[in-house]
């Protein structure tokens, strides 16, 4: 036979041999970076469908890239928001405070004040303007660099301060690691460091409010990194089938942790052409553009309350960071990548958009900048009262035994008493 076994137990020994791919990365450490062949259409080039359309209407735009604002940092064509002045300058705010929260929060963990913390610096338009996008009380899904929600929401710096130190102060007790913030009353569902859960529960919730005839609708982030997770899928395939009021963010940011987009399946496809095989209208937006973002949110808002089903929206961006304070992206990726990203920076864009507008200038940019950093200094120093990490200053022993059950098991009780015990006779009052 031609093509089967010759009875050796060599079958089809005559031909090629396969070979094995394994993803790699463009650029290594010491590398020159050449983005050139990223292909960065025309701002306002893009056609915006009806928000009612059907979902394969939007498959062109799973492989472009919607834009808002040009080189000349004007906004250009149909998916413009036409935000007022105001709303531009409160976004712009929003990000700036970010971004001093940020570098506060490093800067403490290199002190030793906590244990970890995670950046999304070059990542702030993910957030902050896709939060402003959505009504106040939609519930959020977010992974571990979304802060700029909160922030957006009016969250209190204090509580997130207190919740990265563990103090007595922290809400969650010191149960959540630092960053893992949870706000009912800012409608902020609980974060989790397990990849990718927060997408089907928020797919759960959003069938939840629409079997209830609520108005509210779900919002969830991911990294593209995580889109290779189980839960994902599932969330994608409960998501098309009961229509879910429900819109799936992917941060694209070209890096987890350590490996590149490729390993996620980034090779082959963009990650909003995931949605489009789910039959899920589909997105791919400029990340760095705060106004795509907002475009992009709003659209993919209005179509979940008009019952047309969920959305996928790829943020199409750049981790200019390490993962977070336990990682040195030295060691995996060029230098030269953050400098030469040609989306530029969500900030820097936002605000020579204003200014372009006659609505902004960099003496009050420079302001800003300043207010922020203080804001964030004074925030910080009220924080540090309740304790920092190593100080002792925490929530009493006993509440790590509490609110599991609505009354401790006898057990658990005896196991509490007993630790407390102990503990009395290592470390005596003083």
């Amino acid at each position: 036979m031609a093509n089967g076994s010759d009875g050796t137990g060599q079958a089809g020994h005559n031909r090629p041999a396969l070979s094995f791919h394994v993803p790699e990365p463009k650029f290594r450490p010491g590398d020159a970076v050449d983005f050139s062949d990223l292909k960065i259409t025309q701002a306002g080039a893009q056609a915006r469908p009806d928000e009612t359309c059907p979902a394969i209407d939007t498959a062109p735009l799973a492989n472009d890239l919607i834009r808002v604002l040009g080189e000349d940092n004007r906004a250009h064509g149909p998916w413009d928001p036409k935000l007022d002045p105001d709303t531009l300058r409160r976004m712009l705010s929003v990000m700036a405070l970010t971004r001093a929260f940020d570098e506060r929060m490093y800067r403490g963990q290199r002190q030793g004040k906590t244990s970890f913390y995670m950046k999304c610096t070059g990542e702030e338009a993910t957030s902050v303007a896709a939060a402003m996008a959505l009504a106040a009380d939609d519930m959020v899904f977010p992974s571990y660099r979304q802060q700029g929600i909160l922030l957006a929401r009016g969250y209190p710096l204090i509580e997130m301060i207190n919740q990265i130190y563990s103090n007595r102060g922290d809400k969650l007790k010191g149960r959540q690691l630092p960053i893992m913030y949870s706000s009912r009353a800012h409608s902020f569902f609980t974060i989790s460091g397990n990849l990718a859960t927060q997408t089907p529960q928020a797919v759960g919730w959003a069938m939840a409010s629409a079997m209830r005839g609520d108005s509210r609708i779900a919002a969830t982030w991911v990294g593209e990194g995580s889109t290779a997770e189980g839960d994902f899928h599932a969330a994608c395939l409960f998501a098309t089938v009961y229509n879910a009021p429900v819109i799936l963010n992917v941060v694209n940011n070209q890096w987890a942790i350590s490996s590149f987009s490729g390993f996620a399946g980034g090779e082959r496809a963009t990650f909003a052409a995931r949605g489009v095989g789910y039959g899920i209208a589909s997105l791919r937006v400029d990340g760095n553009d705060a106004l795509a973002c907002y475009a992009a949110e709003q659209w993919a808002a209005n179509r979940a309350r008009a019952n047309a089903g969920p959305t996928l929206i790829e943020h199409f961006s750049y981790r200019a960071e390490g993962h977070s304070t336990s990682d040195d992206p030295s060691q995996y990726r060029s230098a030269q990548e953050r400098s030469e990203w040609p989306l530029g920076d969500p900030v820097m864009r936002l605000k020579n958009h204003l200014i372009a507008m006659g609505e902004w200038d960099e003496e009050r940019q420079e302001k800003l900048d300043l207010d922020s950093a203080e804001q964030v200094k004074a925030a910080t120093k009220e924080a540090e009262k309740n304790g920092i990490l190593g100080h002792g200053l925490h929530h009493p022993f006993h509440t790590m035994f509490e609110d599991v059950f609505e009354e401790l098991p006898w057990h658990l009780e005896e196991q509490a008493a007993q630790a407390i015990r102990e503990r009395e006779i290592k470390w005596p009052a003083a």
